[in-house]
């Protein structure tokens, strides 16, 4: 018993260390992912602010039928859908293209400067990004109206009343925000990859073409699966920066950059809804939920190592 006992407190003196350093990261889950959870009832009731949240009448689905039955209903999810689903598939190809580049970059400071240039603009504020994009499209000012097009010999266009040209541009954004933190995921992982594996393949001849193609991508598809079943998780989420602040909230472009966030918050901001609000929020995050349990199903089922969980 007093080895058994001794054995314990060796444990707990060798791991405790390791304990107290959990406890800041499980305080902030616990503060700011699990009690906010309680908030889901929200969506269940006619929140009142002046009843509070136990007080506010119980009206069961009725804002999810709001949310459903609107004219807009189809629209917003079609966008939030496409939009997501072009980004979930150009991120499985454009970062990683971009991390095998730099990790051909054999100098050290000047793979240094790259990254923090890709990295650059997923740390700037959406706002900016916004008004970047209007230096570019402006109709009066902008680059492509004054510089780019005249050169080429086409005509001006009025970009934010345009809405057909609007898909492509948000997902250029998209791309161009978030290329640089995710390549650099990627290009950690390139680096971790043994060098015996690239040796033995320049022994047998092998191009470069061919290395990337046999040894670098192969290795890399369990990192790119884990971060595309991330991705889709978030499928009815959107980067409310993007879709709100790069068109400048022009109402002429709704139709192709009002998705499921920007709606819920047009709503709040004229209707004062927020009972409507959370119905949405738990939708994104139930059907977010189904479908990360379904590819990681499919994932497993096709290759256990590459799964998620």
């Amino acid at each position: 018993m007093k080895l058994l006992a001794g054995k314990r407190a060796g444990k707990a003196r060798r791991y405790g260390v390791l304990g107290l350093m959990m406890v800041p990261g499980l305080l902030y889950l616990l503060i700011n992912n699990y009690l906010p959870m309680f908030g889901v009832i929200i969506a269940f009731k006619d929140f009142n602010y002046t009843k509070g949240i136990f007080g506010s009448s119980w009206i069961g689905f009725k804002n999810f039928e709001y949310l459903f039955k609107t004219s807009d209903a189809l629209l917003i999810t079609r966008n939030t859908i496409l939009y997501n689903a072009a980004f979930i598939c150009l991120n499985m190809v454009v970062p990683v293209g971009v991390a095998i580049l730099l990790n051909e970059v054999r100098k050290r400071w000047l793979s240094r400067v790259y990254q923090t240039l890709i990295l650059l603009p997923y740390l700037i504020s959406m706002i900016i990004v916004g008004y970047l994009v209007f230096a570019m499209l402006s109709a009066d000012t902008g680059f492509l109206n004054k510089t780019i097009l005249p050169m080429l010999g086409l005509p001006e266009i009025s970009w934010y009343s345009e809405p057909r040209y609007w898909p492509y541009i948000l997902t250029a954004v998209h791309i161009w925000i978030s290329a640089g933190s995710l390549s650099v995921i990627y290009l950690a992982s390139i680096i971790g990859i043994d060098p015996e594996y690239y040796e033995a393949a320049m022994i047998d001849g092998a191009s470069k073409w061919q290395q990337i193609k046999r040894i670098t991508v192969p290795l890399l598809v369990p990192v790119i699966t884990i971060m595309t079943l991330l991705q889709i998780g978030r499928i009815f989420y959107s980067d409310f920066g993007l879709f709100y602040q790069v068109p400048l909230n022009a109402g002429a472009l709704q139709s192709t950059t009002n998705v499921i966030d920007t709606y819920v918050y047009r709503s709040l901001m004229t209707l004062g809804d927020v009972g409507m609000s959370s119905a949405a929020g738990v939708y994104q995050s139930l059907v977010g939920f189904v479908l990360v349990l379904a590819s990681n199903f499919v994932v497993r089922k096709l290759n256990k190592d590459h799964a998620l969980f």
